[in-house]
């Protein structure tokens, strides 16, 4: 069987500099698509775009990887603005719910990893929590990331790939609040932060607060691109508690 295609979001930023030239640029760090390289998969970046087309691009995925970067706009979950939450990125949410959606509807299989943990959540009716102290985040300017022991959930999709404690690299200063109707919380970190969520049921749909691309652990990305190979897609059920993303028709 051949390579199953991956798909990754991707920053749309206003400014980039490569040689001599300093334009607007859609951009993702490297370790990204070389995650899903070394786990056999094809990864194929995904640049903000009408979130009406999100159904015709995942319709040519095998899987779809939801990236980590800046903090989700607080009024898609009917918050006012911390002053500490990042700047907004509001085309890159539109067409990261759009791409959720689409996912959630076709049966791809789906890994949200950080900020990708926090939309799925948030497009499935879930609140954030804007700021943690003692995080990082926006206001944190080291770029240094950060590492502490996450224990999964027994019994669930995150147990399965990932079965005992483990230190994981991360970089973040929010977390889920309330969870989405439908989700599960399948790993915490010692003071209870939900860690990953997961949509229980036939479908492969998993979001992490970590950066997996940041460590040595391959395990997960290996698990997408194997349900994006094994089971290609898997038609959702419906009336199974499945609520449609916020912003998404």
């Amino acid at each position: 069987m051949s390579e199953p295609l991956i798909g990754v979001s991707t920053y749309l930023e206003p400014v980039a500099r490569w040689g001599v030239w300093e334009l607007p640029a859609a951009l993702l760090p490297a370790a990204y698509p070389r995650m899903i390289q070394r786990s056999g998969g094809l990864a194929a970046l995904l640049p903000p775009d009408d979130p009406a087309r999100a159904a015709a691009v995942v319709a040519r995925l095998d899987g779809l990887v939801i990236a980590g970067g800046a903090d989700v706009e607080p009024g898609l979950y009917g918050a006012e603005r911390d002053f500490r939450t990042g700047p907004p990125a509001q085309e890159r949410d539109a067409w990261e719910l759009a791409l959720i959606g689409a996912a959630l509807e076709s049966g791809t299989p789906l890994l949200g990893i950080c900020r990708g943990m926090q939309l799925l959540n948030v497009a499935l009716g879930g609140t954030l929590t804007q700021h943690l102290d003692g995080h990082a985040g926006p206001l944190d300017t080291s770029g240094v990331l950060g590492a502490h022991p996450v224990k999964p959930v027994p019994g669930t999709l995150c147990a399965s790939i990932v079965p005992a404690e483990s230190a994981v690299p991360t970089y973040h200063h929010q977390c889920v609040l309330r969870l989405a109707p439908g989700l599960v919380a399948s790993a915490h970190a010692a003071d209870g932060t939900v860690e990953a969520v997961e949509l229980p049921g036939p479908q492969w749909v998993l979001g992490v607060q970590w950066h997996p691309e940041m460590g040595e652990d391959p395990r997960l990305t290996r698990a997408l691109v194997a349900a994006s190979k094994a089971g290609r897609r898997v038609t959702p059920s419906r009336g199974a508690g499945r609520t449609t993303p916020a912003g998404c028709a």
